[in-house]
């Protein structure tokens, strides 16, 4: 009998360390995967992206236009951003909020949308991407926070009296979404574009899970959440753009592209739903992951431009 406790107790210590060893293992994966830091590899897969912007982005390289500033987080991490002021004076400012393992200048494209409305541009780095510091990926949850700080950054960068879009795509979108529910969000940020969010990172990385390595939730996905919580402070379930966007009391603009398989198409309908007021909804055709400016820039761009017009005009 004691024999076959014994052996029991060893066979549930081993699933126990295995499933702690998996846990430790999803969470490297995740949240300290290798990320591309250098400007000028960033820009070079910028040009292949968008060619027919590359005579607009050297332009700024050339002139200096383009600038990148810092500050420090709250808790001493070192932040970076790059900013961009309009070719006239206005208060007007689009924050632009970068994707998984992107750099800032991954969003130079949407940038160039507004740019042409007449907007000021500041593009953040993200912890862990860039030019800014962290020990892991956030997926939108602490960089929320970053975020409220560069918006009262946007005075001292561009003048008084500011007044933004938020606009984020894919983590960054979901960034924007959690940032939307926060109370602290100030009345500064008019409006705000979420390109293909995910509703939260719990359902986020269960589907990765499943559908990378054919695995369930359980036990794993679970072991990673709490290794999460105790390395780095927050939880997968807390951080749901779903329940922040019900909160949220300022317009919003969603899209997400119709053939998205990375973050399903799916997850942009509950969003919707859930936000209340003003808010609008896109799907665009035929569209991948965070393919939907390059697929469709003038339709793009017509969504984006009737929307902040309306919410945000160049004058009030």
């Amino acid at each position: 009998m004691r024999r076959t406790a014994m052996w029991i107790l060893g066979i549930v210590l081993s699933a126990a360390a295995i499933t702690a060893a998996g846990g430790f293992y999803l969470v490297s994966v995740a949240l300290r995967p290798a990320v591309e830091r250098d400007p000028e590899v960033c820009f070079r897969s910028f040009y292949d992206s968008y060619p027919a912007l590359q005579g607009w982005a050297d332009s700024l390289r050339r002139t200096k236009a383009l600038r990148d500033t810092l500050l420090t987080a709250d808790d001493g991490t070192p932040l970076q951003a790059w900013y961009l002021r309009a070719p006239q004076p206005t208060t007007r400012t689009a924050l632009l909020v970068h994707g998984y393992t992107d750099h800032p200048f991954g969003m130079l494209a949407i940038g160039s949308l507004y740019h042409r409305l007449g907007f000021n541009l500041l593009l953040p780095a993200l912890r862990y991407h860039g030019g800014s510091g962290g020990r892991a990926i956030q997926m939108g949850w602490r960089d929320r926070e970053d975020v409220l700080r560069w918006i009262g950054e946007t005075d001292r960068l561009f003048g008084a009296g500011q007044r933004l879009v938020v606009h984020g795509v894919s983590m960054g979108a979901a960034t924007t979404m959690m940032l939307a529910g926060d109370a602290r969000l100030p009345a500064s940020a008019k409006c705000l574009v979420e390109d293909c969010g995910y509703t939260s990172v719990w359902e986020q990385f269960r589907k990765e899970l499943r559908e990378d390595y054919g695995l369930p939730a359980f036990p794993l996905l679970h072991a990673a959440d709490l290794v999460c919580r105790l390395r780095f402070g927050w939880n997968f379930r807390e951080a749901s753009a779903l329940e922040a966007v019900a909160r949220c009391d300022r317009p919003m603009l969603f899209i997400h592209g119709e053939k998205d398989r990375y973050v399903p198409t799916s997850m942009v309908y509950p969003l919707y739903e859930a936000k209340q007021g003003d808010k609008a909804l896109w799907i665009a055709p035929g569209s991948a992951h965070a393919a939907s400016f390059g697929d469709h820039p003038e339709t793009y761009t017509a969504c984006v431009a009737e929307f902040v017009e309306t919410y945000l005009p160049a004058t009030e």
